[in-house]
């Protein structure tokens, strides 16, 4: 085990995965409570046609995605108001256009270099100091905006057109969780992939609404989950040589599967 911590890309890729891992779940919470569960996967394919664009132009891949993100989860948050285009259908329209414009130019464009695999499924190695810094001021803000505003987060999660009636600022919220999910995909997208860094947003809270209907507690335990499967696949990839975010993956549908067992034998 200290020969693991003897690796300074692979304590970057724990403290950067950790600090992910939580902001991703206490952004997950209210996603997959409202049924929303497809807008990590879109906008992490809105991430990778941004990365084919910026690669194509020579600009800085990480600069110039977020803001695209950003931008686009406006759009789907757009769609979403259109009452004759749902959300699933808004997410779909966004995500697939983006990821054909990506690899179309990628594919057009002579002399350049760029490794589809890191973005598609991530890359350890690309892991530095940035992302650290990046994330540490990431999870502050999520963490700081739960303890102000936790009354108002619930209630926008489980009646939106309550919270707006009692004079929630219902849209400032929408927005403000669409730019943090925005955040959170693109600095993930290095470590896990454009395929798979919406997981990290999902399986927590399933996981831990099988054993616990409180909200609090659902946010509480989806933190602790998806701490532990990130540390434990990443620990699991380095000793079985084996993908990381995969291992990630399969480390949090292993956990889901057994949580969902006890939760039957429990009834």
């Amino acid at each position: 085990m200290a020969v693991f911590f003897s690796y300074s890309f692979l304590v970057q890729t724990l403290i950067v995965g950790l600090l992910l891992s939580i902001c991703a779940a206490l952004a997950g919470v209210p996603i997959v409570l409202k049924k929303n569960s497809m807008i990590g996967d879109g906008l992490s394919h809105v991430g990778f046609g941004a990365v084919a664009i910026a690669t194509v132009l020579g600009l800085a891949p990480l600069e110039f995605a977020i803001p695209a993100v950003i931008i686009a989860s406006f759009f789907i948050l757009k769609l979403e108001d259109n009452h004759k285009i749902s959300g699933d259908s808004a997410i779909a329209i966004i995500s697939a256009s983006a990821l054909a414009l990506g690899t179309f130019l990628i594919s057009i464009t002579k002399g350049v270099n760029i490794d589809l695999n890191s973005y598609l499924f991530g890359n350890i190695l690309s892991i530095n100091n940035t992302d650290i810094i990046f994330s540490i001021i990431l999870t502050t803000i999520i963490l700081t905006i739960y303890l102000i505003s936790y009354n108002k987060i619930f209630t926008l999660t489980f009646d939106e057109k309550f919270a707006k009636s009692i004079g929630v600022k219902t849209d400032f919220y929408r927005v403000l969780f669409a730019i943090l999910c925005s955040i959170i995909v693109v600095l993930g997208m290095r470590l896990m992939g454009t395929l798979l860094i919406s997981s990290l947003l999902i399986f927590p809270t399933l996981s831990a609404m099988q054993l616990f209907k409180k909200f609090k507690t659902v946010v509480i335990f989806s933190v602790l989950i998806s701490a532990l499967t990130f540390t434990l696949g990443l620990f699991i990839s380095y000793i079985c040589a084996t993908p990381t975010s995969s291992t990630i993956v399969l480390s949090n549908l292993v956990t889901f599967l057994l949580v969902k067992i006890i939760n039957l034998m429990l009834k």
